[in-house]
This record gives C-alpha cells, structure tokens and sequence, in this order.
C-alpha cells in the first residue's frame, strides 16, 4: 500500500481539471497540487524561462515525497517534459501525448484541430505527436491565448467569455475537423462555450481526462498505487497567487467549498525552500 502522493503542476488553475479527473478514477490516492499563478502565463515566455518555472514546481513537489509527477500543463509539457523526465527516478507524465492518442481514435473524417496557448502551438508537439502516428491525418492549430487570462479571472462564464471564444475559434469554419483538442488544461472550463461554437459534430478532446487515465495505468505497471480501500487522502493545494482567487475556482470546479489553499512564495519557490503560508 503506497500511500506516497502524485504530485500535479500548473502554470495557474487549469491543471485542476486534471486533478478533478484523478480524483474522480483514484478515489483512494493523495494529491498535492501547486499552481504558479503568480508568473501565468507560460503560454508567451521563452522556453528556458518555461523549463526553469517548471523544475522549480517540481523541486516544491519532490520535498513532498511524491511517488509521481504529472505536469498537467501543456506548455509545461511541450517546452520542459524532455528535459526534466530524464532527471528523475519517478515516473513522470504530461499531457501532450495522452490526448494525442484520444484525438487520433476520435476523428473520423482524418481531420484534428488543435487550440492551445502561444507556445503549445508554436511547438507543433500535438502535430508532431498526431502525424508521427497516423501520417495520413491532417491538423490545423490555431493559439487562444486570450482564453487562460479568462479563466484565471474567473469569467469563464460571462458574456466576456462567449465574445472571445466565438471570435477565436472563428478561423475552424473554414476547415472541416471533426474533432478538436483543447490544447490546454485551462479550456475544459470554457467547454461549454466552445462547444457551442464547433457545434454538435465535432469531438471535443479533453486531454486532461485522458492523462487522468494514463496515470492510473501507470500506477499498476510501476506497482505504485495506493490499494488501501479504506484510506480517506487529504489533498493538499498551493498557489504562487492569490489563494481568494484560487479558492473560488477550485471550490467551484472541484465542488469543494470548504478548500484551503496555501500560498507559496516565489522567493521560497527559487530557493527551492518549502516556504508555506496558510
């Protein structure tokens, strides 16, 4: 019985729809989650800059004695995954390459579109992932950059937000994709919205439930999971922002009203010190 918690990181909140998944498939694991509002986005930064922030979430999460590391971030994942993988004797899991494998089996007409931030669609990584698999499929990515900020500011569900994702998801009326990856672990909370403008047709990929899934697989290969069937796991979260802001979303996502943030400072995070405040 491994009672050792999963670590997940996040540039800010999104990685939350990740972390709601795991709760929902690994009732009986612990998790630790930090997200790093206080420097969001990772989206635009340089990709050094982007490596860096995230082995300092992950230096935070290993003082945790986590059994493994979800980077729950698709920036995080695109920019830092290869670096810091190697680096570590956990196992280590992003979200690229599951909701990759989800789009592939989901289209029907060989046509994916992707929405992520500046720097998942810079990277190409879902194309890369996607056509080093199944060659004959075609993808069209476009960058939302506009999204995140919306959902950190918790409008996700205001007039605000419908403007901005019918404006952006615009360009996908020219291409026939029958399936759309939401490049970004932030996106699921406006799902309802971008459902509605791709229409009923369309598959919308949630990469964060499929790394959900991965994980849990994983767990049983690496003979890691927690088989304790009476264990309650307290789960612990930290942001480098504002834990009002924080609580409110994850309150409402996770349907936890009572959550209790920890604010982590930025200094504390560069020192690679687990400075908490409550």
């Amino acid at each position: 019985m491994n009672k050792q918690p999963i670590g997940f990181l996040d540039s800010g909140v999104g990685g939350l729809t990740v972390v709601k998944e795991a709760m929902r498939q690994l009732p009986h694991e612990k998790i630790i989650f930090i997200g790093d509002q206080a420097r969001i986005p990772y989206g635009p930064r340089p990709q050094q800059q982007v490596i860096e922030f995230t082995k300092e979430l992950t230096q935070f999460l290993l003082k945790k004695q986590i059994k493994m590391l979800v980077i729950a971030c698709n920036t995080a994942t695109a920019e830092a995954l290869s670096t810091i993988k190697p680096q570590l004797d956990i196992p280590v899991v992003g979200v690229i390459l599951p909701g990759s494998r989800a789009a592939i089996k989901a289209t029907r007409n060989q046509h994916i579109g992707i929405i992520g931030t500046e720097g998942t669609v810079k990277s190409d990584a879902y194309a890369r992932v996607i056509q080093s698999k199944s060659k004959h499929i075609q993808v069209f990515s476009i960058a939302a950059p506009k999204f995140v900020p919306i959902v950190e500011s918790n409008e996700y569900r205001s007039v605000l937000a419908k403007k901005v994702v019918a404006e952006t998801l615009e360009p996908f009326k020219q291409h026939p994709v029958d399936t759309l990856v939401m490049g970004c672990t932030h996106y699921p909370l406006l799902r309802p919205l971008i459902q509605n403008v791709m229409g009923p047709r369309v598959k919308l990929i949630d990469p964060g439930a499929e790394t959900a899934s991965e994980v849990s697989t994983l767990l049983d290969y690496f003979d890691i999971a927690n088989d304790d069937q009476e264990y309650q796991p307290v789960h612990e979260f930290y942001t480098t922002g504002s834990t009002k802001m924080f609580a409110e979303i994850a309150g409402d996502w996770l349907n936890m009203p009572d959550i209790k943030p920890q604010h982590v400072a930025l200094q504390a995070i560069k020192l690679n010190q687990v400075g908490v405040e409550s």
